[in-house]
């Protein structure tokens, strides 16, 4: 059955005057007269009895009128949904993040502002190491992914810095340098390190050597432990010490003390990776609001210096 003219039938039946209807819909009188045969030759029915003023609809008019209404209100409710759903609007979201990367303020800002933007959209969190999410990404089992990449690049991935942190030096309490507030990196030559292992999330294992080796020292390996907060239970163990991001500091187990690093090149970055070829409208808004929140953390970055130069100031 025409949609069509069960438009026409609807709002000859509201208005009860086929020449009323026709200036609503804005077209002439005889076609839609004959709009209005064709309709009741597919049913084989009347819908319509002529009165004095008009027309009135008839027992068969009146049934079909409750059930066109309902289909005219579906077919406008299906092109909408078609239209949110190719907007990124509803929908599920599947997002990867690294046991690091959801320390980082940045990422709860992130989800909180798309979840509140796009509350049609529902948003599944997996978290997993680095290696691990990478494969659900490439298997379509993840649509993006927050993890540290270092200087690594892959193939038929696309990545999105959002942010950067400086990296702090984790110790045993009663470590000989537990007391200090800043160390350069050089003071850790010869220390046991507790890391990751390299298989597990080579981009911030790599980061950490290489920051080490640029320093001109090789980390002497320790004790590997499969994520960060076992790294920081392991340096509270005296089991070695280690270097994370600053963020991780938010565990605070007892038996350690986090270190800033003199160098202020010793960062890593956060970034969020897509599969390259296949992008989503609800992909392009989420990294559409994971860049205003870069902007917005960037900003905020750069006013807190000149406050602590004005509050010195005063």
């Amino acid at each position: 059955m025409d949609l069509r003219r069960l438009r026409y039938f609807v709002a000859v039946a509201e208005e009860g005057n086929v020449t009323r209807a026709a200036e609503k819909l804005g077209i002439g009188q005889p076609p839609l007269s004959q709009q209005i045969l064709t309709l009741e030759r597919e049913l084989d029915v009347h819908v319509f009895y002529r009165t004095g003023h008009g027309v009135a609809l008839t027992e068969a008019g009146k049934a079909l009128l409750v059930d066109a209404k309902r289909l005219l209100g579906d077919a406008q409710q299906a092109v909408l949904n078609a239209q949110r759903a190719g907007r990124g609007e509803t929908g599920r979201l599947h997002l990867g993040l690294t046991a690091s990367a959801a320390f980082h303020p940045i990422v709860r800002s992130l989800i909180r502002v798309f979840r509140a933007t796009y509350p049609g959209v529902a948003l599944t969190l997996t978290e997993g190491t680095t290696s691990q999410l990478l494969a659900l990404l490439e298997e379509g089992r993840l649509d993006l992914a927050l993890l540290r990449p270092g200087t690594h690049s892959f193939a038929g991935i696309a990545l999105y810095q959002i942010a950067s942190e400086p990296m702090k030096v984790v110790l045993p309490a009663g470590h000989r340098l537990a007391k200090s507030r800043r160390i350069p990196l050089t003071a850790l030559a010869g220390e046991s390190f507790v890391l990751i292992p390299r298989e597990e999330s080579p981009m911030l294992h790599d980061e950490i050597l290489n920051a080490c080796r640029h320093a001109g020292f090789e980390p002497l390996p320790g004790q590997q432990a499969p994520q960060l907060s076992s790294v920081v239970n392991l340096v509270s163990a005296e089991f070695g010490v280690s270097i994370v991001p600053a963020s991780v500091s938010q565990i605070r187990a007892e038996g350690v003390v986090y270190v800033d690093i003199a160098d202020a090149q010793v960062v890593t970055n956060l970034a969020l990776a897509s599969r390259d070829a296949e992008r989503s409208a609800k992909v392009d808004n989420f990294l559409a609001v994971a860049d205003a929140a870069r902007v917005a953390a960037d900003d905020a970055a750069r006013v807190r210096p000149r406050r602590r130069k004005e509050d010195r100031a005063t």
